[in-house]
Protein backbone atom coordinates (compact mmCIF):
# COMPACT_ATOMS: atom_id res chain seq x y z
CA UNK A 1 0.00 0.00 0.00
CA UNK A 2 1.35 3.35 -1.21
CA UNK A 3 0.63 6.55 1.09
CA UNK A 4 -1.51 8.86 -0.86
CA UNK A 5 0.26 11.96 -2.26
CA UNK A 6 -0.76 15.30 -0.93
CA UNK A 7 -2.42 16.09 -4.82
CA UNK A 8 -4.56 13.23 -4.89
CA UNK A 9 -5.86 13.28 -0.99
CA UNK A 10 -7.15 17.03 -1.86
CA UNK A 11 -9.77 15.35 -4.45
CA UNK A 12 -10.60 12.82 -1.44
CA UNK A 13 -14.25 12.61 0.62
CA UNK A 14 -14.09 13.87 3.72
CA UNK A 15 -14.57 10.41 5.14
CA UNK A 16 -11.59 9.30 3.84
CA UNK A 17 -9.30 11.72 4.67
CA UNK A 18 -10.37 11.11 7.96
CA UNK A 19 -9.56 7.73 7.40
CA UNK A 20 -6.09 8.37 5.98
CA UNK A 21 -5.06 11.91 7.20
CA UNK A 22 -1.47 11.86 9.45
CA UNK A 23 -0.84 8.30 8.63
CA UNK A 24 2.16 6.56 7.59
CA UNK A 25 2.00 2.37 8.02
CA UNK A 26 5.97 2.52 5.63
CA UNK A 27 7.10 4.98 9.21
CA UNK A 28 6.16 2.26 11.46
CA UNK A 29 7.38 -0.98 10.03
CA UNK A 30 3.60 -1.50 8.71
CA UNK A 31 1.59 -0.79 11.56
CA UNK A 32 -1.77 0.80 11.15
CA UNK A 33 -1.38 3.29 13.53
CA UNK A 34 1.33 5.86 15.14
CA UNK A 35 2.50 4.65 18.17
CA UNK A 36 2.39 6.86 21.33
CA UNK A 37 5.91 8.52 21.43
CA UNK A 38 6.36 9.48 25.19
CA UNK A 39 10.26 11.24 25.93
CA UNK A 40 11.81 14.42 26.52
CA UNK A 41 15.45 13.88 25.00
CA UNK A 42 16.02 12.75 21.56
CA UNK A 43 19.72 11.97 20.91
CA UNK A 44 21.95 13.59 17.92
CA UNK A 45 24.64 11.01 16.47
CA UNK A 46 27.21 13.39 16.05
CA UNK A 47 28.32 16.62 17.51
CA UNK A 48 28.10 18.10 14.54
CA UNK A 49 24.67 16.98 14.15
CA UNK A 50 23.81 18.93 17.31
CA UNK A 51 25.89 21.38 17.05
CA UNK A 52 23.27 22.36 13.68
CA UNK A 53 20.24 21.36 15.06
CA UNK A 54 20.09 18.29 12.57
CA UNK A 55 17.27 16.19 13.00
CA UNK A 56 13.15 16.52 12.67
CA UNK A 57 13.07 16.29 16.61
CA UNK A 58 15.69 18.18 19.30
CA UNK A 59 13.45 18.02 22.08
CA UNK A 60 10.24 16.45 23.73
CA UNK A 61 8.44 19.56 23.68
CA UNK A 62 9.25 20.84 20.01
CA UNK A 63 7.22 17.51 19.05
CA UNK A 64 7.18 14.12 18.53
CA UNK A 65 6.02 11.70 15.84
CA UNK A 66 2.64 11.07 17.57
CA UNK A 67 1.90 14.81 18.02
CA UNK A 68 3.11 15.29 14.18
CA UNK A 69 0.76 12.72 12.78
CA UNK A 70 -2.86 14.68 14.44
CA UNK A 71 -1.57 18.23 13.71
CA UNK A 72 -1.22 17.30 10.16
CA UNK A 73 -4.12 15.13 10.16
CA UNK A 74 -6.01 18.41 11.48
CA UNK A 75 -4.33 20.94 9.06
CA UNK A 76 -5.92 19.00 6.35
CA UNK A 77 -8.82 18.49 7.40
CA UNK A 78 -9.30 22.40 8.72
CA UNK A 79 -7.24 23.74 5.53
CA UNK A 80 -4.94 25.06 7.86
CA UNK A 81 -1.53 25.62 6.90
CA UNK A 82 -0.20 24.46 10.22
CA UNK A 83 -1.89 23.47 13.85
CA UNK A 84 -1.09 23.03 17.31
CA UNK A 85 -1.93 20.42 19.56
CA UNK A 86 -2.60 21.93 23.34
CA UNK A 87 -3.98 20.19 26.52
CA UNK A 88 -7.54 21.51 26.52
CA UNK A 89 -9.43 23.48 24.54
CA UNK A 90 -9.11 26.41 26.90
CA UNK A 91 -5.37 26.32 26.42
CA UNK A 92 -5.92 26.37 22.60
CA UNK A 93 -7.84 29.48 22.54
CA UNK A 94 -5.11 31.16 24.69
CA UNK A 95 -2.36 30.18 22.70
CA UNK A 96 -4.65 31.88 19.87
CA UNK A 97 -5.27 35.41 21.85
CA UNK A 98 -1.95 35.81 23.04
CA UNK A 99 0.12 35.18 19.33
CA UNK A 100 -2.80 37.83 17.89
CA UNK A 101 -2.87 40.62 20.95
CA UNK A 102 -0.27 42.73 22.84
CA UNK A 103 0.23 44.87 25.65
CA UNK A 104 -1.51 48.00 24.58
CA UNK A 105 -4.09 45.90 22.17
CA UNK A 106 -7.69 45.98 22.09
CA UNK A 107 -9.71 42.95 21.46
CA UNK A 108 -13.12 42.24 21.12
CA UNK A 109 -14.98 38.92 21.94
CA UNK A 110 -18.38 37.97 21.57
CA UNK A 111 -20.62 38.42 24.06
CA UNK A 112 -22.03 34.94 23.62
CA UNK A 113 -17.88 33.42 24.23
CA UNK A 114 -17.46 30.37 26.45
CA UNK A 115 -17.39 31.47 29.92
CA UNK A 116 -13.54 30.73 30.46
CA UNK A 117 -12.57 32.57 27.49
CA UNK A 118 -13.99 35.83 29.02
CA UNK A 119 -12.10 35.11 32.69
CA UNK A 120 -9.11 34.94 30.68
CA UNK A 121 -9.53 38.46 28.80
CA UNK A 122 -10.48 39.47 32.38
CA UNK A 123 -8.21 38.21 34.07
CA UNK A 124 -4.52 37.15 32.53
CA UNK A 125 -4.88 39.62 29.35
CA UNK A 126 -6.15 42.31 31.46
CA UNK A 127 -3.18 41.83 33.60
CA UNK A 128 -0.40 42.18 30.70
CA UNK A 129 -2.59 45.40 29.27
CA UNK A 130 -4.61 44.26 26.87
CA UNK A 131 -8.09 45.73 26.68
CA UNK A 132 -11.30 43.52 26.14
CA UNK A 133 -15.07 44.83 24.63
CA UNK A 134 -17.07 42.43 24.36
CA UNK A 135 -19.69 42.88 21.44
CA UNK A 136 -23.46 42.01 19.97
CA UNK A 137 -22.82 38.43 18.67
CA UNK A 138 -25.84 39.98 15.95
CA UNK A 139 -23.53 42.66 14.94
CA UNK A 140 -22.17 41.18 11.44
CA UNK A 141 -20.70 43.66 9.25
CA UNK A 142 -21.32 46.56 11.79
CA UNK A 143 -18.36 45.09 13.50
CA UNK A 144 -16.23 47.71 11.51
CA UNK A 145 -17.97 50.65 14.08
CA UNK A 146 -16.82 48.99 17.17
CA UNK A 147 -12.92 48.48 16.32
CA UNK A 148 -10.48 51.45 16.73
CA UNK A 149 -6.90 51.88 15.80
CA UNK A 150 -5.31 49.61 18.21
CA UNK A 151 -8.00 46.77 17.74
CA UNK A 152 -6.22 43.96 16.64
CA UNK A 153 -8.25 40.48 17.01
CA UNK A 154 -11.96 39.73 17.27
CA UNK A 155 -12.90 36.61 18.58
CA UNK A 156 -16.14 35.07 16.98
CA UNK A 157 -18.40 31.48 18.29
CA UNK A 158 -20.96 30.20 15.71
CA UNK A 159 -23.49 29.42 17.42
CA UNK A 160 -22.75 30.95 20.99
CA UNK A 161 -21.40 29.26 23.21
CA UNK A 162 -25.14 28.23 25.92
CA UNK A 163 -27.13 30.48 24.26
CA UNK A 164 -26.90 29.72 20.83
CA UNK A 165 -26.92 32.57 18.71
CA UNK A 166 -25.76 32.75 15.16
CA UNK A 167 -22.45 35.09 13.82
CA UNK A 168 -22.17 36.15 10.14
CA UNK A 169 -18.78 34.90 10.09
CA UNK A 170 -17.57 35.96 6.45
CA UNK A 171 -19.30 39.65 7.22
CA UNK A 172 -17.25 40.04 10.35
CA UNK A 173 -14.45 38.16 9.02
CA UNK A 174 -14.15 40.99 5.86
CA UNK A 175 -14.75 43.96 7.88
CA UNK A 176 -11.91 42.61 10.45
CA UNK A 177 -9.86 42.48 7.58
CA UNK A 178 -10.63 45.39 6.10
CA UNK A 179 -9.20 46.98 9.10
CA UNK A 180 -6.00 45.02 9.43
CA UNK A 181 -7.20 42.91 11.88
CA UNK A 182 -7.07 39.18 12.85
CA UNK A 183 -10.40 37.25 12.99
CA UNK A 184 -10.16 34.32 15.54
CA UNK A 185 -12.85 31.69 15.96
CA UNK A 186 -13.83 29.06 18.52
CA UNK A 187 -15.31 26.38 15.90
CA UNK A 188 -15.95 23.31 18.58
CA UNK A 189 -19.21 23.48 18.00
CA UNK A 190 -18.93 22.36 14.52
CA UNK A 191 -15.84 21.25 14.28
CA UNK A 192 -13.74 21.68 10.80
CA UNK A 193 -16.09 18.70 9.23
CA UNK A 194 -19.57 21.37 9.45
CA UNK A 195 -17.99 24.71 9.37
CA UNK A 196 -14.51 24.60 7.56
CA UNK A 197 -13.07 28.12 9.59
CA UNK A 198 -10.21 29.49 7.43
CA UNK A 199 -12.37 29.20 4.00
CA UNK A 200 -14.86 31.47 5.79
CA UNK A 201 -12.25 33.64 6.06
CA UNK A 202 -11.13 32.86 9.64
CA UNK A 203 -7.65 33.43 10.54
CA UNK A 204 -7.25 31.28 13.68
CA UNK A 205 -9.06 28.95 14.14
CA UNK A 206 -9.56 26.61 17.81
CA UNK A 207 -11.17 23.44 18.77
CA UNK A 208 -11.80 21.32 21.74
CA UNK A 209 -10.42 17.77 20.81
CA UNK A 210 -12.11 17.10 23.92
CA UNK A 211 -15.78 17.07 22.62
CA UNK A 212 -16.12 15.44 18.78
CA UNK A 213 -12.44 14.46 18.14
CA UNK A 214 -12.53 12.40 21.29
CA UNK A 215 -15.92 11.01 21.02
CA UNK A 216 -15.46 9.05 24.57
CA UNK A 217 -14.98 11.85 27.15
CA UNK A 218 -11.94 10.54 28.49
CA UNK A 219 -9.39 12.97 27.25
CA UNK A 220 -8.46 16.66 27.71
CA UNK A 221 -7.12 18.63 24.02
CA UNK A 222 -7.16 21.45 22.46
CA UNK A 223 -6.38 22.49 18.59
CA UNK A 224 -5.01 26.05 17.23
CA UNK A 225 -4.82 26.02 13.56
CA UNK A 226 -4.21 29.01 11.59
CA UNK A 227 -3.75 30.57 8.19
CA UNK A 228 -0.31 30.89 6.39
CA UNK A 229 -0.11 34.56 7.42
CA UNK A 230 -0.84 33.88 11.15
CA UNK A 231 0.50 30.07 11.59
CA UNK A 232 4.41 31.47 12.57
CA UNK A 233 2.76 33.63 15.14
CA UNK A 234 1.05 30.55 16.71
CA UNK A 235 3.94 28.35 16.69
CA UNK A 236 6.24 31.05 17.90
CA UNK A 237 3.54 31.33 20.58
CA UNK A 238 3.69 27.98 21.41
CA UNK A 239 7.08 27.00 21.17
CA UNK A 240 8.10 30.30 24.09
CA UNK A 241 5.16 28.73 26.36
CA UNK A 242 5.51 24.48 25.69
CA UNK A 243 2.05 24.18 26.40
CA UNK A 244 2.09 20.01 25.10
CA UNK A 245 -0.81 17.96 24.90
CA UNK A 246 -0.11 14.52 26.65
CA UNK A 247 1.19 11.14 24.36
CA UNK A 248 -1.89 9.21 25.31
CA UNK A 249 -4.47 11.63 24.55
CA UNK A 250 -2.97 12.15 21.34
CA UNK A 251 -3.01 8.98 20.67
CA UNK A 252 -6.74 8.64 21.80
CA UNK A 253 -7.35 11.66 19.54
CA UNK A 254 -5.92 10.28 16.25
CA UNK A 255 -8.35 7.13 16.80
CA UNK A 256 -11.33 9.14 17.44
CA UNK A 257 -10.30 11.29 14.60
CA UNK A 258 -10.88 7.91 12.41
CA UNK A 259 -14.99 7.82 13.38
CA UNK A 260 -15.41 11.76 13.92
CA UNK A 261 -17.69 12.23 10.74
CA UNK A 262 -19.85 8.88 11.01
CA UNK A 263 -20.24 9.79 14.86
CA UNK A 264 -20.27 13.53 14.52
CA UNK A 265 -23.24 13.11 11.83
CA UNK A 266 -25.28 10.73 13.94
CA UNK A 267 -25.01 13.32 16.67
CA UNK A 268 -26.67 15.67 14.40
CA UNK A 269 -29.15 14.04 13.34
CA UNK A 270 -29.88 12.70 16.40
CA UNK A 271 -30.00 16.06 18.07
CA UNK A 272 -32.46 17.53 15.48
CA UNK A 273 -34.74 14.80 15.78
CA UNK A 274 -34.91 15.34 19.80
CA UNK A 275 -34.70 18.94 19.13
CA UNK A 276 -37.67 19.00 16.57
CA UNK A 277 -39.75 16.93 19.40
CA UNK A 278 -38.71 19.32 22.22
CA UNK A 279 -40.72 22.19 20.37
CA UNK A 280 -43.97 20.03 20.31
CA UNK A 281 -43.50 19.67 24.27
CA UNK A 282 -45.92 21.75 26.43
CA UNK A 283 -43.55 22.37 28.99
CA UNK A 284 -40.71 24.12 26.60
CA UNK A 285 -41.02 27.80 26.16
CA UNK A 286 -38.65 27.75 22.34
CA UNK A 287 -35.73 25.71 21.49
CA UNK A 288 -32.58 27.26 20.49
CA UNK A 289 -30.97 24.91 17.87
CA UNK A 290 -30.06 26.79 14.66
CA UNK A 291 -30.77 23.52 12.21
CA UNK A 292 -34.45 24.79 13.26
CA UNK A 293 -36.27 26.87 10.32
CA UNK A 294 -37.94 28.78 13.32
CA UNK A 295 -34.43 29.57 14.86
CA UNK A 296 -33.29 33.32 13.95
CA UNK A 297 -29.80 32.20 13.01
CA UNK A 298 -31.01 29.64 10.84
CA UNK A 299 -30.52 31.34 7.48
CA UNK A 300 -26.91 31.83 8.26
CA UNK A 301 -26.34 28.29 9.61
CA UNK A 302 -28.15 26.91 6.26
CA UNK A 303 -25.70 28.89 4.16
CA UNK A 304 -22.12 28.45 6.04
CA UNK A 305 -22.85 25.26 7.68
CA UNK A 306 -22.88 21.17 6.50
CA UNK A 307 -24.66 20.15 9.17
CA UNK A 308 -25.41 20.30 12.86
CA UNK A 309 -23.51 19.33 15.99
CA UNK A 310 -25.49 17.33 18.97
CA UNK A 311 -25.76 20.42 21.38
CA UNK A 312 -28.54 23.16 21.75
CA UNK A 313 -30.33 24.80 24.54
CA UNK A 314 -34.09 24.64 25.44
CA UNK A 315 -36.19 27.17 27.13
CA UNK A 316 -38.55 26.19 29.16
CA UNK A 317 -41.76 27.67 30.67
CA UNK A 318 -41.47 28.95 34.03
CA UNK A 319 -41.06 26.91 36.64
CA UNK A 320 -39.88 26.38 40.29
CA UNK A 321 -36.36 25.59 41.03
CA UNK A 322 -37.90 22.27 42.79
CA UNK A 323 -39.57 21.09 40.05
CA UNK A 324 -36.64 21.61 37.80
CA UNK A 325 -34.77 19.30 40.43
CA UNK A 326 -37.15 16.87 40.59
CA UNK A 327 -37.07 16.83 36.65
CA UNK A 328 -33.50 16.47 36.24
CA UNK A 329 -32.55 14.64 39.75
CA UNK A 330 -34.28 11.47 38.05
CA UNK A 331 -33.08 11.12 34.94
CA UNK A 332 -31.53 7.60 33.91
CA UNK A 333 -29.78 8.07 30.83
CA UNK A 334 -29.08 12.05 30.54
CA UNK A 335 -26.24 12.89 32.87
CA UNK A 336 -25.69 15.86 34.53
CA UNK A 337 -22.23 16.89 33.98
CA UNK A 338 -19.63 19.63 32.30
CA UNK A 339 -18.77 19.58 28.48
CA UNK A 340 -19.93 17.40 25.59
CA UNK A 341 -19.04 15.75 22.30
CA UNK A 342 -18.70 12.26 23.91
CA UNK A 343 -21.11 8.98 22.97
CA UNK A 344 -23.66 9.92 26.59
CA UNK A 345 -26.19 12.27 26.40
CA UNK A 346 -25.96 15.47 28.68
CA UNK A 347 -28.24 18.10 30.29
CA UNK A 348 -26.98 21.39 32.48
CA UNK A 349 -28.79 24.27 33.70
CA UNK A 350 -26.81 27.57 32.48
CA UNK A 351 -28.15 31.09 32.97
CA UNK A 352 -26.16 33.58 31.51
CA UNK A 353 -27.11 36.66 32.91
CA UNK A 354 -24.64 37.36 35.38
CA UNK A 355 -21.73 37.51 32.68
CA UNK A 356 -23.49 39.07 29.68
CA UNK A 357 -22.31 43.04 29.36
CA UNK A 358 -22.88 43.44 25.67
CA UNK A 359 -26.15 42.30 25.22
CA UNK A 360 -29.00 41.25 27.92
CA UNK A 361 -29.84 37.78 28.15
CA UNK A 362 -33.59 37.30 29.05
CA UNK A 363 -34.77 34.09 28.30
CA UNK A 364 -38.52 34.38 29.65
CA UNK A 365 -37.66 30.52 31.79
CA UNK A 366 -35.10 27.92 33.11
CA UNK A 367 -32.68 27.06 30.12
CA UNK A 368 -30.85 23.62 30.23
CA UNK A 369 -28.18 22.39 27.80
CA UNK A 370 -28.71 19.56 25.95
CA UNK A 371 -26.11 17.01 24.15
CA UNK A 372 -27.52 13.97 22.23
CA UNK A 373 -25.27 11.49 22.44
CA UNK A 374 -25.38 8.05 20.67
CA UNK A 375 -28.55 6.05 22.81
CA UNK A 376 -31.89 5.24 20.95
CA UNK A 377 -33.72 8.69 20.18
CA UNK A 378 -36.88 6.52 21.40
CA UNK A 379 -35.29 5.82 25.00
CA UNK A 380 -34.43 9.57 25.25
CA UNK A 381 -37.42 10.93 24.55
CA UNK A 382 -38.78 8.30 27.31
CA UNK A 383 -36.72 9.34 29.60
CA UNK A 384 -37.09 13.11 29.40
CA UNK A 385 -41.16 12.12 29.00
CA UNK A 386 -40.73 10.89 32.47
CA UNK A 387 -38.93 13.47 33.40
CA UNK A 388 -41.23 16.53 32.73
CA UNK A 389 -44.30 13.95 34.25
CA UNK A 390 -41.82 14.82 37.61
CA UNK A 391 -41.57 18.67 36.61
CA UNK A 392 -45.34 18.89 35.84
CA UNK A 393 -45.87 16.80 39.64
CA UNK A 394 -43.48 18.80 40.98
CA UNK A 395 -45.53 22.37 40.31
Amino acid sequence: MSKPSSKTAESFGVATRLVHAGRDPSAQHGFVNTPIYRGSTVLYPTYDDIVHRRGRYNYGTSGTPTMDALTDAWSEVAGAAGTVATPSGLCALTVALMASVSAGDHLLVTDSAYRPTRIFCDGLLARFGVETTYYDPLVGAGIAGLMRDNTKAVLVEAPGSQSFEMQDVPAIADAVHARGGTVIMDNTWATPLLFPPHARGVDIAVEAGTKYLSGGSDLLLGLTSANAAHFPAVRRTFDQIAPCAGPEDLFLALRGLRTMNLRLREHGRAGLEMARWLQERPEVLRVLHPGLPEDPGHAIWKRDFSGASGLFGVVLEPVSETALAAMLDGLELFGMGFSWGGFESLVIPFDCRPYRTATQWAPGGPALRFHIGLEDVADLKADLDAGFARLRAAG
